[in-house]
């Protein structure tokens, strides 16, 4: 979603704090507010405000208009509703007590895409035969596998760890060994998926 944040520009010399209409408050308000949405939401939930643009944009101003995207995430669409819900609420909230108005944009929306139960518990098991331990977890960022799953088509995706947890990131890394396992994992896990198609006839 996109949220637009209105207020009143102003000199930030001359104008009282008391006397501010600052659409980055409500950002700001809302951006920790969604750490506790999520928080409450549990299950694997993520809320993200992934960037906030304000204009006027310079130092000696108010800001005017603050522009601030939330990305939310969470397996279980009902769940995901009241997450919205909840930073919705919050946001008309802020604006009220930050004497600001307050507006949403939907950008996208995608309903949360499970993959094949068969194909996770074959998964499972060429894991759990390549190293004695397997981690079950929601994949938070969208892959082309999503949509070849909305194809209709089984689906199911193998991960390695992370070195420190962090992907999507330039220090991104693997340790070798790990690499070599996955290598081994997804061996298994195709031969038992061709195994399992040809079971379906």
């Amino acid at each position: 979603h996109r949220i637009i944040w209105k207020g009143q520009a102003a000199h930030s010399g001359s104008t009282p704090m008391d006397k501010r209409r600052d659409a980055l408050a409500g950002a700001s308000k809302l951006a920790l507010e969604i750490r506790d949405i999520a928080r409450r939401a549990g299950n694997g939930a993520v809320c993200t405000s992934g960037g906030v643009v304000c204009k006027p944009g310079i130092v000696t101003s108010v800001v005017e208009t603050a522009e601030q995207l939330l990305d939310q995430r969470h397996l279980d669409p009902g769940t995901l509703a009241t997450m919205l819900q909840e930073a919705k609420d919050a946001s008309a909230r802020f604006a009220q007590e930050e004497k600001i108005d307050v507006t949403w944009e939907r950008i996208w929306n995608i309903e949360p895409i499970p993959f094949h139960p068969d194909l996770i518990e074959l998964c499972d098991q060429a894991i759990l035969e390549t190293c004695g331990t397997s981690h079950r977890l929601p994949s938070g960022p969208l892959h082309d596998a999503a949509e070849v799953c909305r194809a209709g088509v089984p689906t199911i995706m193998l991960f390695v760890q992370s070195l420190r947890g962090i992907s999507h990131n330039k220090i991104e890394d693997t340790r070798e060994e790990h690499i070599a396992l996955s290598v081994e994992a997804l061996d298994r896990l195709a031969s038992k998926t061709i195994e399992w198609i040809v079971a379906q006839g």
